[in-house]
């Protein structure tokens, strides 16, 4: 079982291994993060994200002859290895993506090439422990309201992830989306040149067919690709918080 950005060793829930596991509240999730300049969101969330961050389309997967798919990230830095929204060890920014959110807990698939889903938790968080916390399982064996609670919170996410794949599905299928590159010259000389991401082509949006506008605007799609649009203004401030920490 591979492990996704932020995790570091995920393993399955299980009532018998973990019947003594509790969970310690208040663990920092921020070393994990400080290191990732972008992490996948939702379009359920698309509309807090752009309110404080870039959101940009990037290509995932592919290979063996099948086309990569399309998913959408906040960005946190412009480069690799840099997050401007972490400063002395807390997330400066208003709004958490769910995929955060979540930690250290996460809903993963048991083999690469298997559907199966189970509950998995990541044992190398340090927000685990047996002499302290909140336990995962009541005495019966049971699960706790906590584990009953982180689990149907990654449900949910999953449920909104494969929304959003069916939502870019859409995005590609029109060829709405196209190759971009961002170039910042800060005061110091220094050029951060960012690409590798994609955006919303806005000559293929202004010459969809009127019936394909009345779709977008139906299942909702219209509004994600206003957000996103929107959101890009944040390419600029995220060079400032470049220039004030570097």
């Amino acid at each position: 079982m591979s492990n996704p950005p932020m995790y570091e060793n995920l393993v399955p829930v299980d009532r018998v291994q973990h019947k003594n596991t509790r969970m310690i509240s208040g663990v920092s999730s921020m070393d994990r993060l400080s290191p990732l300049n972008s992490l996948f969101i939702a379009v359920a969330e698309m509309a807090d994200v752009a309110m404080e961050y870039p959101v940009v389309f990037v290509r995932v997967g592919g290979g063996e002859g099948q086309a990569p798919a399309i998913a959408p990230l906040a960005v946190f830095g412009l480069k690799q290895g840099s997050n401007v929204y972490i400063q002395d060890g807390r997330w400066t920014a208003r709004y958490l993506p769910a995929y955060v959110r979540r930690y250290p807990f996460a809903m993963a698939r048991l083999t690469d090439s298997g559907n199966d889903m189970a509950l998995c938790l990541d044992v190398a968080s340090g927000a685990f422990s047996e002499t302290e916390g909140e336990p995962l399982f009541k005495e019966d064996g049971e699960p706790s309201d906590l584990l009953l609670n982180a689990k149907q919170f990654c449900e949910n996410f999953e449920v909104e992830a494969e929304r959003t794949r069916q939502a870019c599905e859409v995005l590609q299928g029109l060829n709405l989306l196209q190759d971009m590159r961002f170039e910042a010259q800060l005061p110091s000389g220094e050029k951060i040149d960012v690409d590798g991401f994609m955006t919303i082509n806005e000559k293929v949006l202004g010459e969809l067919p009127d019936d394909k506008i009345i779709e977008l605007h139906r299942n909702g799609l219209m509004e994600v690709i206003t957000m996103h649009r929107l959101s890009l203004r944040h390419m600029s401030v995220l060079a400032e918080k470049y220039m004030a920490t570097n």
